[in-house]
């Protein structure tokens, strides 16, 4: 579709150029989930030693915050009147998966994600995270840490895009 359209010359050439930019990249949602205690959320992926927010892909024809809800949901078992939306990044920020990893992630169909960042707010104490709401859980563990910690439990490849994240969320609080 895209190539269609840029090939009928329908696109401006600067907006043909961004497009081809972000081919081979999954549309993608992730939540930075803030408790009262101003801690945020942070999960181990299933048989691993990776630590992420919780995240995931838009699928066709979903809004972001359908998304957003749907994941959040799906992953950590939190509902859409447990949280309040405090924020969410401008623009969509990019990152790649290496090369080396590439055939073993997402079914190696894209070499790397653009993610929407939402920064929630549980709205209060009478909640729970659950992390089997899925038939398929990606988590086997979850903690509560100060808003900077994950930069220190997550996988290279993503910090740069997780550091761009906070550093844009954090003038929500």
């Amino acid at each position: 579709m895209t190539r269609l359209l840029m090939s009928k010359r329908q696109i401006p050439s600067n907006l043909r150029f961004l497009i081809k930019k972000m081919e081979g990249y999954r549309k993608n949602v992730a939540m930075v989930v803030m408790n009262n205690n101003r801690q945020v959320l942070i999960c181990r992926r299933k048989g691993t030693e990776n630590w992420q927010f919780p995240q995931g892909g838009i699928d066709n024809n979903e809004l972001f915050e359908e998304a957003m809800y749907r994941e959040l949901y799906e992953e950590v078992g939190l509902k859409r009147f447990d949280v309040s939306i405090i924020g969410k990044t401008k623009h969509a920020i990019k990152y790649d998966i290496p090369s080396s990893i590439r055939s073993k992630v997402l079914g190696g169909k894209f070499k790397g994600q653009l993610q929407t960042w939402f920064l929630l707010k549980i709205k209060d104490d009478n909640y729970s995270i659950n992390l089997n709401c899925d038939d398929f859980p990606e988590f086997d563990m979850f903690d509560w840490v100060s808003y900077w910690y994950p930069m220190t439990k997550i996988v290279e490849f993503k910090k740069e895009a997780y550091r761009e994240a906070l550093k844009e969320l954090r003038h929500f609080i």
